[in-house]
């Protein structure tokens, strides 16, 4: 019985954190989704130190249900945010806990053929952000496992989210390519 209590209070206080950080996440918009109650990808604020803003970002590809993604060296679906710019991210404070950025400069693996650019901007804090065709890139700390890509297309932090797809885009985020941002 004390086993079963323990269980509801855990779940009870998870939920109550959860509605605590999406309150704090600023958005003025409806959210899609909820945000993950817990991330196990790493902290952002870890790793973007000077001395991290230097370190390569390795990238490579992954096959998700969505086709194939850019990924980090890890095989993680990376992002994109609607609300960023080719030079500024959106993503700044409690967001990038649920969408950890890309620190470093971004380098494909070996083996690995992209037809898109990289390159990089400066966050407000120093760090230097991976980008992919202008866009910033993320991670999401929904995402599990290597191939998942569940931060697809969920409006969180006041904008839309969506993995980077290489290739033919499929035909359920084909119309993100009429906003120019398709790849």
């Amino acid at each position: 019985m004390n086993m079963l209590i323990s269980r509801w209070l855990a779940a009870a206080a998870g939920a109550a954190s959860l509605a605590l950080l999406a309150a704090g996440c600023g958005s003025s918009s409806p959210s899609t989704a909820a945000a993950p109650a817990t991330t196990s990808a790493p902290a952002y604020a870890a790793s973007s130190s000077p001395g991290a803003s230097a370190a390569a970002a390795l990238l490579k590809t992954e096959h998700t249900a969505l086709g194939t993604v850019l990924a980090n060296d890890k095989g993680y679906t990376l992002y994109w945010f609607a609300k960023d710019t080719a030079t500024t991210s959106a993503c700044t404070g409690s967001c990038t806990t649920y969408w950890p950025p890309v620190i470093g400069t971004p380098q494909a693996a070996p083996g690995v053929t992209l037809s898109g650019k990289l390159g990089t901007i400066t966050r407000t804090d120093g760090a230097t952000q991976a980008t992919y065709d202008g866009h910033p890139l993320y991670t999401y700390a929904g995402d599990k496992a290597p191939g998942q890509a569940s931060g697809n297309n969920l409006n969180l932090n006041g904008g839309v989210w969506h993995a980077v797809t290489i290739g033919a885009a499929p035909a359920a985020t084909a119309s993100a390519s009429s906003t120019g941002y398709g790849y």
